[in-house]
């Protein structure tokens, strides 16, 4: 595809910078190995990783993203063969990315699973009305698990099978069909309120069924696993040993060592459009997390000015940790219904923080659904964007 790249200019404060806009990755590509369907908000897919990991960087060589979400670069690296780096200052990213480092054999997984709902039934606590989303059934099997996966971590007994089974009940709490712990609710990347939920069930006029969640943590972990061969699953399994999980401000990041990561790839928060943490307050609650503590951590700028200033703290720190001759890709999006466009404040950063740019690249492609990424409807003109700003140190 890259033989139709159209070459074009930016002119930024009398800067010149090539920009290649063009498929640069085809439709095809964009699902990538079943071990990345993990829902998570305003995720990019693992194509986009991908291609700059095949292009910047070699086998053992550290990848990092200091914005990690749901894991897609990480996960991706862990799959070719490098060593990872992740951080985000929301603990739910760790879960849902750390776990699935940890591939588990289903018989064992299985074992783990009777054990656990073998055990005692746990009161549901007078702040846990969660009836609106599961059957009183399915809900005292989320209590048994959340106990086990709570007092595992205090007691620093939590193992790779019940990480691996964090992440997998985590992703499973709510959604839009019977793979789902919880009666039809959309969307599934994110938690709608309790009086939402209710509102929904007597529109749709339903109840909550019995969901199993031990066979659902079977199937989707079947699922997940289904693509991993002989030589991706050695690859996992070397990158679990040396990964470093963070929860650090991402301009902070003294645990990473000066000069230590080849290719860095990341895609910010972006302003307030997205609220993270209202998002995930359901995966909080089952994970024994504060809400309120994260919310005050993720960076939630309500101007560009506000935003520059935290992410030039941002680049200083990614210059620090970047090898010579190290590469960082960051995507920009685009926000107020794509009046505003980052990528000329995102160069700026760049170049002050010391980095060179290589290009700017807007990956298009025709698609033929609806998605909403950032306040922009992309089908409005047939193509779905990255647009991405390449620098190297």
């Amino acid at each position: 595809m890259e033989n139709r790249i159209k070459k074009t200019t930016l002119t930024f404060n009398k800067r010149k910078t090539t920009v290649l806009t063009g498929a640069f990755w085809t439709s095809g590509q964009r699902k990538g190995n079943n071990l990345h369907e993990i829902a998570y908000r305003a995720c990019f897919k693992p194509a986009l990783p991908q291609y700059f990991i095949s292009r910047y960087s070699s086998i053992n060589d550290v990848i990092y993203d200091p914005f990690c979400g749901r894991g897609t670069t990480v996960i991706e690296a862990a799959l070719y063969g490098r060593n990872v780096i992740a951080n985000d200052v929301n603990p739910i990213s760790t879960i849902l990315a750390e776990g699935r480092l940890f591939v588990p054999e289903i018989s064992a997984l299985e074992l783990r699973l009777d054990f656990i709902f073998s055990l005692p039934e746990v009161a549901p606590g007078k702040n846990h009305k969660l009836t609106m989303f599961y059957h009183r059934e399915t809900y005292k099997q989320l209590l048994k698990l959340r106990n086990w996966l709570f007092t595992r971590t205090t007691n620093g007994e939590l193992d790779a099978l019940d990480k691996w089974i964090r992440m997998v009940a985590t992703n499973r709490l709510t959604g839009h069909s019977p793979g789902f712990f919880s009666v039809y609710t959309l969307p599934p990347n994110q938690a709608v309120s309790r009086d939402r939920q209710i509102l929904i069930n007597k529109n749709r006029n339903q109840k909550p069924t019995f969901r199993d969640v031990k066979l659902l943590i079977i199937k989707k972990s079947k699922s997940l696993l289904k693509d991993l061969d002989e030589a991706t699953s050695k690859n996992v399994l070397h990158a679990s040993k040396k990964a470093l999980f963070l929860q650090r401000d991402a301009a902070a990041t003294a645990q990473i060592k000066r000069n230590s990561v080849q290719l860095t790839i990341t895609s910010p928060p972006f302003l307030d459009i997205v609220q993270y943490a209202k998002d995930n307050w359901l995966r909080c609650w089952f994970n024994c997390i504060n809400m309120d503590d994260i919310a005050k951590k993720i960076t939630m700028s309500k101007t560009i000015e506000e935003w520059i200033i935290k992410m030039q703290s941002v680049f200083n720190e990614l210059y620090r940790i970047t090898k010579k001759d190290g590469f960082l890709v960051f995507e920009t999006g685009e926000v107020h219904h794509g009046k505003t466009r980052l990528e000329p404040h995102v160069l700026q950063m760049g170049l002050n923080a010391g980095f060179t740019c290589e290009h700017i690249i807007i990956n298009e492609q025709q698609f033929t659904k609806t998605a909403n990424i950032w306040g922009i409807k992309n089908n409005v003109n047939g193509t779905n964007s990255n647009r991405i700003v390449v620098f190297k140190k």
